[in-house]
C-alpha cells in the first residue's frame, strides 16, 4: 500500500505550533474530599427514553390539549373532538411493551415522580385498548379523504380510456405513421402492415431521412398539418407550394396537432398512477373496517359501561356507512380496470396480455405526447422561417438548429433506402395481414 512507502523521518512537524493551535489542554480533575457530596439525582422516574419524552412534551405543547380531553375523546370514540392531527400524534407516542408495563406498574405513592410525558402516557393507557382505539379512530378520520382519492383515481382512468378511444387526432397520427411506414417498407416483408404497437411512436424521432436531419415524426406532423389546415379552411385542396394561403392553413393545422396534449389530459394523469398502489389502497380500506370490528368486540367484552357503549355505538354506525361505500369503490375499481384492459386490447390486440404494467399504455402515450409537443414547436419554427425565407428567395433548413440542406422539401427526404432500413429496425412490433 501507499503507506508502506512513506518514510517516518522524511517530514518534520512543528509540534509546539500544533499544540498551540489545535490541542486543548483538559483541566485537572478536582480532588474529592470526604465531605464532598455527589450531584443530586433527578427525582423523576424516567420510564421513557429522554429524547422520546422530550418529543412527546413538544407535541403536547403544540397541540394545546389536556389529558382529560384526550382520554374522554378516546373513551367515547369522538373523532371530531380529537381530529386527525392529534390522532396521528398519539400514534407516534405509542409506548413499547416494556414502557407500557413499567407505566402500568407505577404506584402513585412512589417516592419518584413521573415526568410530564410519562404522566400523559400513563393516563392514556388507563383507557382500555387505548392505542387500538386511536388506530380505529384515525381510520375513521381519514376515511372520507381516502374514498375521495380512490373515486377520483378511477374516474381519471375511465376518462383516460374514453379520451384514447375517441381522439380523432390521435387516430389521424396513427394512420399517418402506419401509411408512412408501409410506403417506406414497400417491397419488403415489413410492407403492408395493418397495425403496430404504440411503443413504435416513441421511436419515430430516431428515424432520420436521407438528409440525415429530418425525422420521421417531423415529416408526419408536417403532412397532418397540411391536411388539417385544408380541412379547417373548408376546402379539399392541399397546397404544394409555399404561399400566404398555405402558411395560414399550416398555422391552423399546427394548432390542431399541438392541441392533442391538452385533449389527452387524463391520459397523462393516468400514466402517473400505479395499479398495485391503487389495489393496495382499496384492500387497506376494506381491512380497516375489520380492525374496527375487532376493537369493538374487545371493548364490549369489558362490559357495557356508558363510556364503552358510546364508543361501540359510534364505531358501529360508522362501519355500516363505510361498508356500503367500500362496496361502491370496489365496483368502481372493477369497472375502471376492465376499461383499461379493453383499451389496451383495442390498440394492442392479443399482445396486451404481455404488458408488464396494466397502465403502461398511458405511460407510452404520455411520453409520446411530450416528444410531439417538442416537435410541434420545432415544426412551427421551421414553417415561420420558411415563409420569411420564401419571401426573400432564400432556402431554409428543415431543422432550425441545423445547416441549410440542398432541398428542404419534406416528402423527398425519405426517398433513400437508408430511411427504410431505419424504419425496419424499429418496426419489429408491426403486424402484417
Amino acid at each position: 500500500m501507499v503507506w508502506d512507502h512513506l518514510k517516518s523521518s522524511s517530514f518534520k512537524l512543528n509540534e509546539e505550533m500544533i499544540e498551540t493551535l489545535f490541542v486543548v489542554k483538559t483541566p485537572k480533575p478536582k480532588a474529592t474530599t470526604p465531605n464532598s457530596v455527589s450531584p443530586t439525582t433527578s427525582r423523576e422516574n424516567r420510564v421513557l427514553d429522554p429524547k422520546k419524552a422530550q418529543n412527546i412534551a413538544i407535541l403536547l405543547r403544540a397541540l394545546n390539549v389536556t389529558i382529560e380531553e384526550v382520554c374522554e375523546g378516546l373513551l367515547e370514540g369522538n373523532v371530531d373532538t380529537l381530529g386527525t392531527e392529534l390522532l396521528e400524534s398519539l400514534l407516534k407516542m405509542a409506548p413499547t411493551k416494556e414502557e407500557e408495563r413499567k407505566l402500568k406498574e407505577y404506584k402513585e405513592d412512589s417516592p419518584t415522580k413521573l415526568g410530564h410525558a410519562e404522566k400523559f402516557l400513563k393516563a392514556v393507557l388507563d383507557v382500555p385498548f387505548a392505542f387500538k382505539r386511536v388506530d380505529a379512530m384515525l381510520y375513521v378520520a381519514n376515511f372520507e379523504s381516502e374514498v375521495e382519492y380512490l373515486k377520483k383515481s378511477f374516474e381519471t382512468l375511465e376518462a383516460a380510456c374514453e379520451e384514447l378511444r375517441n381522439s380523432r387526432m390521435f387516430f389521424k397520427l396513427l394512420e399517418a405513421v402506419l401509411k408512412t411506414g408501409n410506403r417506406m417498407n414497400v417491397g419488403t416483408n415489413r410492407g403492408d402492415a395493418h397495425a403496430f404497437k404504440l411503443d413504435t411512436l416513441l421511436k419515430l424521432v430516431d428515424v432520420k431521412g436521407a438528409d440525415g436531419k429530418t425525422t420521421l415524426l417531423h415529416f408526419v406532423v408536417q403532412e397532418i398539418i397540411r391536411t388539417e389546415g385544408a380541412r379547417l379552411s373548408s376546402t379539399n385542396q392541399t397546397p404544394n407550394s409555399i404561399s400566404s394561403e398555405d402558411a395560414k392553413w399550416r398555422r391552423l393545422g399546427l394548432q390542431v396537432v399541438s392541441g392533442l396534449s391538452l385533449e389527452l389530459t387524463h391520459v397523462k394523469k393516468a400514466a402517473a398512477m400505479d395499479s398495485d398502489v391503487l389495489s393496495s389502497d382499496v384492500s387497506k380500506l376494506s381491512r380497516g373496517t375489520e380492525n374496527i370490528s375487532e376493537v369493538v368486540r374487545l371493548i364490549e367484552k369489558l362490559g357495557m359501561v356508558e363510556s364503552n357503549q358510546k364508543f361501540s355505538e359510534s364505531m358501529t354506525m360508522f362501519m355500516k356507512m363505510a361498508e356500503e361505500e367500500i362496496i361502491r369503490i370496489q365496483a368502481q375499481e372493477s369497472v375502471a380496470l376492465s376499461l383499461v384492459k379493453e383499451i389496451t386490447e383495442y390498440f394492442h390486440g392479443n399482445s396486451a396480455k404481455e404488458e408488464a404494467h396494466p397502465f403502461r399504455i398511458f405511460m407510452v402515450v404520455r411520453d409520446f405526447l411530450s416528444v410531439l409537443d417538442r416537435v410541434c414547436k420545432e415544426v412551427g419554427m421551421i414553417n415561420e422561417r420558411t415563409i420569411v425565407s420564401s419571401a426573400l428567395k432564400f432556402p431554409v433548413p428543415v431543422n432550425p438548429m441545423l445547416p441549410v440542406p440542398v432541398n428542404p422539401t419534406l416528402p423527398q427526404v425519405f426517398s433513400g433506402s437508408n430511411a427504410s432500413k431505419q424504419y425496419n429496425s424499429f418496426d419489429d412490433e408491426s403486424e402484417s395481414p
